[in-house]
């Protein structure tokens, strides 16, 4: 079993989230403008329409875990598999299938937390961006929110409306996350259940405020109509060893 020591303390692998709640906005956004956030890491967007890439936000709560109670703030883009070859442009049925064929994965470019164990972790075991950031999180009230602000500037608030409940119980799925730190990218396999699944189009209301990664953001043409937000309140996951695809 593998097994990684962070701040004295020994990880196993894999790591187990036992409990966490979850709220994601999806946003379409230009294809271009979004291989232009991410060239660095020399991967390439997928286009779930022609000439559209998927970016969305989430925020977490995590209660119950192998890394410690935290909150969390991601943006991910979903992206093609390394390796393959350049996306033709299509029209929207051959857009869609060639996401079936290949799959696809979530790019995550930028991971605030708000404490240091589990900055640490991210860091050293799956090369995830994670940094110290303030997260104020609202889960209580039927309005999710959050809002984030790093080196006292803000980031964003984010304002989340539940929509409606999706059938089913403990809801699993698997996807591939990849990062890039150091010049190397690293492909973590993960493994997700859930439960209180809530699901609707649109749904969000986002206020940008004057970091550098607000800036990404509005260049990616927020804030606009979400395409689709969630909420989870029952989340657990399994986060495999990272490694180069």
């Amino acid at each position: 079993m593998a097994r990684h020591l962070i701040q004295g303390r020994e990880i196993d692998m894999p790591v187990r989230i036992r409990d966490a709640a979850v709220c994601s906005a999806s946003y379409l956004v230009r294809a271009d403008a979004a291989r232009a956030v991410i060239a660095y890491s020399r991967l390439d967007t997928a286009e779930v329409l022609p000439g559209k890439a998927l970016c969305t936000l989430v925020f977490a709560d995590y209660t119950d875990g192998d890394l410690g109670t935290y909150h969390e703030f991601g943006v991910a883009f979903l992206i093609r598999p390394p390796g393959a070859d350049p996306a033709p442009r299509k029209g929207l049925r051959a857009s869609l299938w060639e996401l079936h064929r290949l799959g696809a994965g979530a790019f995550i470019h930028w991971l605030p937390v708000d404490q240091g164990f589990t900055m640490e972790a991210g860091r050293t075991i799956w090369g995830l961006p994670k940094e110290l950031a303030d997260i104020n999180l609202r889960l209580s009230s039927p309005y999710k929110r959050c809002i984030v602000r790093k080196d006292g500037r803000l980031v964003l608030d984010l304002l989340i409306k539940p929509g409606t409940p999706v059938p089913g119980n403990g809801m699993a799925s698997v996807l591939d996350a990849y990062s890039h730190q150091d010049g190397v990218t690293r492909r973590i396999p993960w493994s997700i259940s859930s439960r209180g699944v809530r699901m609707r189009p649109g749904g969000a209301l986002i206020r940008l405020g004057n970091h550098s990664v607000a800036k990404e953001l509005s260049e990616l043409g927020l804030p606009k109509r979400a395409l689709m937000t969630s909420t989870v309140s029952h989340l657990s996951m399994t986060l495999g060893e990272a490694k180069e695809p």
